[in-house]
């Protein structure tokens, strides 16, 4: 980058100002909260975190220096470039899960499977398909603890879509997801929690 191209001091101090303005709004946001899910609050985050971002950048750029703050992405998609009124949509789910407690998991497989199949809990493998032909994803995702789950992250994604054939695209059914087409989006992650903790102690 040249020198031309690069922020200035007043630029950068600008940014900074910026950030400071955003955490005041941020905190008094949170004093004056009018319930657990005040959209206020998550506003007031959002604007921090967009103010944040813009400092960290100019930073780096005018002095090769970076802040210790690290802001999830949450749902900040790409420019959309779909149709406005799309004939189609598709929609794509990704739910993560640790095996907290094989044992549990095994043993359910078997009752599910009943007596006749002893071969159920035999394995990881073998009980998740058992677990997953018999219950709809999302009541598994509602009821994991009974299963030995543990939840990680999730996302669903809604996108625009060309209307297909029945079968056309199964045998590569998420080989086109384009970020781009995404009308909206919505993620599950602790380290959401972690990061308004982090703003908001009393959270």
């Amino acid at each position: 980058m040249s020198d031309a191209a690069q922020p200035t001091v007043d630029e950068v101090r600008a940014a900074a100002e910026a950030v400071k303005t955003a955490l005041d709004r941020h905190l008094e946001a949170i004093e004056n909260r009018s319930g657990e899910d005040d959209p206020a609050i998550y506003a007031a985050f959002d604007a921090l975190a967009t103010a944040a971002e813009a400092y960290d950048e100019l930073l780096y750029e005018a002095y090769d220096e970076v802040t210790p703050f690290e802001v999830p992405s949450g749902d900040t998609l790409p420019e959309y470039v779909g149709p406005e009124n799309p004939v189609a949509i598709s929609v794509l789910i990704r739910r993560d899960y640790t095996v907290a407690e094989p044992q549990r998991l095994f043993a359910q497989a078997e009752r599910i499977a009943g007596a006749d199949d002893d071969t159920a809990g035999d394995s990881v493998n073998t009980a998740v398909g058992v677990l997953f032909g018999e219950y709809e994803p999302d009541e598994i995702a509602q009821r994991h603890k009974e299963f030995g789950l543990e939840e990680g992250d999730s996302t669903l994604w809604v996108a625009a879509a060309e209307p297909t054939e029945p079968g056309e695209w199964l045998g590569t059914p998420f080989d086109h997801a384009d970020p781009q087409l995404v009308i909206c989006r919505f993620d599950v992650s602790a380290v959401f929690d972690d990061e308004l903790d982090a703003l908001d102690p009393d959270h």
